[in-house]
């Protein structure tokens, strides 16, 4: 998959408020379906295409011992949305670096007499 695509998944499924929610639940170590939904009040099938989304976009990762789904974060995903991040950062640092040089510039023509 295009590293576009792939950021394009990813904050699709951050821009969610229940996704991001169960991620910071499985920020501290793995959970199953129920343990996850737990919290929420919604139906598990409404709530099973939230962790469908997390999925698909590679966020999370499930295995199934059973009838018991358990998920997990993966990390790499999320250094895809950091990485397009930074490069903003760093995009808007310099401009705004070039606007601060720019205005001192200014002062000091403003202040010769």
């Amino acid at each position: 998959m295009a590293q576009s695509a792939v950021a394009d998944d990813v904050f699709y499924a951050l821009s969610n408020a229940t996704r991001r929610k169960v991620l910071e639940q499985l920020s501290v170590g793995p959970a199953t379906v129920s343990e996850l939904a737990a919290p929420f009040d919604m139906k598990l099938p409404s709530f099973v295409q939230h962790l469908s989304v997390l999925e698909r976009s590679g966020l999370v990762t499930s295995e199934k011992r059973g009838r018991v789904r358990t998920y997990e974060i993966a990390p790499e995903p999320f250094r895809v949305a950091e990485d397009w991040l930074t490069e903003r950062r760093r995009s808007w640092e310099s401009r705004l670096d070039r606007f601060d040089e720019y205005v001192r510039r200014l002062k000091e023509k403003e202040s010769r007499p």
